[in-house]
């Protein structure tokens, strides 16, 4: 194997993008002794195979700087050092291998190579999938600090990085387009691919110098009952996504999900219609595999321009169901109701914290006179709205409380004539429609264990249903003491 294709493997190993044994397999296919320029090729066809065009732009971004650093050093004549795992049949490193804290130091940034710091921020990023972070932060004159199970935890505290190291480092697994880009606008959202890793990346500048967000994407689509919702409630939303028309709306404060249900929701129907899916976000966060129905994922900024842009094009692209990563404007709300009514499933997300509130989020956005209008065709096209955030489980990690609005006759009155402040009480009432209000899951997410006593009653409001939560305590408590006597 000739010395630069040594060095590119052994990278692709070190920084766990490519076995050693599949890398040895493709050498050998191509004779044992390819050129560089070949070798790598070969790599990014069996690496990029069955991926999106953005995926495999982002492989050919990494693999441009593993060749360059590559040629370097085999120019110089140093030979790789394997170690004693790879070429014995060992495994690449896995993210396993960055369990129990070995999370990589950063205090050294200032003397490492470009490829090291790149390698350093792939480490980083996988050893914090593993450790269960959700948020990674690095933040220019402060400590690197991480969100785990919603609490901010500072990682080496007492190390305050400079503004020189936070810039590599942030820049380190951008392509040469992307870094422009950010210099330009001053401001970068992107989704960043790790082998099979998927981070969403928002990078700034601030007072003190740059800063990068990183949201840890999850590895898998879960399905509704894995992310919390109770059995019944999934079979509610199963059946909102049984429509070939109307709105359904995931609605939830930042950070609360919303990405996610929304991946589990769309895989609902890929796995039971065959239609013809577009998705339109910023960025693509979970890549989601056509199975059942044909699935075509946009990205604003290198797929489209802007969302009002992409769902406008949308209705001409013959779409069955339409996903919006968010409706954040006059135009994307307009056009996605005018979407749902004229034949196609539409799925958005709003910034909102319940179902009143979401309504007139986006009723609110329309001038006065155009209203009335408004107001008849949501009535109409509205399916539901799931309305989430997340709690602390009782065995420790996340789950997700929620609300949950089925568009009923009564429903449709309220909206139609402008009171939403009368949904609550319908759907207090509305259980055997499938409705139940944030406080009624709580009770039921306790009843099942999902959450602690102290976490419902924290997060609940109705007094009725503190009461009723109040109560199946103290029966609970008290059947203890019985059991507890009996044992004496």
């Amino acid at each position: 194997m000739q010395l630069d294709a040594q060095w590119f493997l052994k990278t692709l190993v070190d920084n766990q993008l490519l076995s050693y044994d599949r890398g040895m397999a493709i050498n050998n296919s191509l004779g044992g002794e390819p050129d560089l320029m070949t070798y790598a090729q070969e790599v990014l066809n069996q690496l990029c195979a069955g991926m999106s065009q953005e995926e495999a732009q982002n492989w050919v971004s990494q693999l441009e700087q593993v060749i360059v650093f590559a040629q370097q050093q085999a120019a110089s004549g140093a030979v790789p050092d394997w170690g004693k795992s790879e070429i014995a049949g060992g495994a690449a490193v896995s993210e396993e291998d960055y369990q129990n804290g070995e999370i990589p130091s950063l205090r050294n940034v200032s003397q490492m190579t470009d490829e090291q710091v790149a390698a350093t921020m792939r480490q980083l990023l996988l050893a914090l999938r593993v450790y269960g972070a959700s948020d990674l932060h690095l933040s220019s004159n402060a400590p690197m600090f991480i969100r785990k199970n919603l609490v901010l935890e500072r990682i080496d505290p007492e190390w305050i990085m400079p503004d020189e190291d936070v810039v590599r480092l942030n820049m380190a697994l951008l392509t040469e387009e992307q870094r422009e880009r950010f210099r330009k606008d001053q401001d970068l959202s992107l989704g960043l691919q790790i082998g099979k890793a998927r981070f969403r990346t928002a990078l700034m500048y601030h007072k003190d110098g740059m800063s990068g967000a990183y949201r840890l994407v999850p590895d898998k689509i879960m399905t509704l009952e894995e992310l919390g919702f109770l059995p019944a409630d999934a079979k509610n939303i199963r059946r909102l996504l049984d429509y070939n028309n109307g709105l359904i709306l995931v609605t939830g404060p930042l950070g609360s999900g919303k990405t996610t249900t929304l991946a589990s929701m769309v895989e609902v129907a890929n796995n039971s219609r065959q239609d013809h899916v577009i998705t339109v976000e910023d960025p693509i966060e979970i890549v989601q595999t056509s199975k059942g129905c044909q699935i075509t994922q946009r990205e604003i900024g290198s797929c489209t321009n802007n969302y009002h842009a992409a769902l406008k094009a949308a209705l001409r692209e013959d779409p069955d169901i339409i996903v919006i990563g968010e409706m954040h404007d006059l135009e994307t709300i307009e056009n996605a109701i005018t979407a749902s009514e004229t034949g196609h499933l539409v799925i958005g997300t709003l910034h909102t914290c319940d179902a009143g509130n979401t309504l007139n989020r986006v009723l609110d956005v329309f001038p006065p006179s155009q209203q009335p209008q408004i107001r008849a065709m949501t009535s109409g096209s509205l399916r539901g709205i799931v309305c989430q955030r997340l709690l602390p489980a009782a065995n420790g990690g996340l789950t997700i409380a929620y609300e949950l609005l089925i568009n009923t006759i009564a429903v449709a009155n309220i909206i139609s004539e402008g009171k939403t402040y009368q949904l609550k009480a319908t759907m207090q009432i509305g259980s055997k429609a499938g409705m139940c209000t944030l406080d009624q899951n709580l009770l039921e997410k306790y009843k099942v264990g999902h959450i602690t006593y102290e976490t419902a009653l924290a997060n609940m409001k109705d007094t009725s249903v503190i009461d009723q939560l109040k109560k199946l305590v103290a029966v609970e408590e008290a059947k203890k003491l019985v059991a507890a006597r009996k044992k004496k």
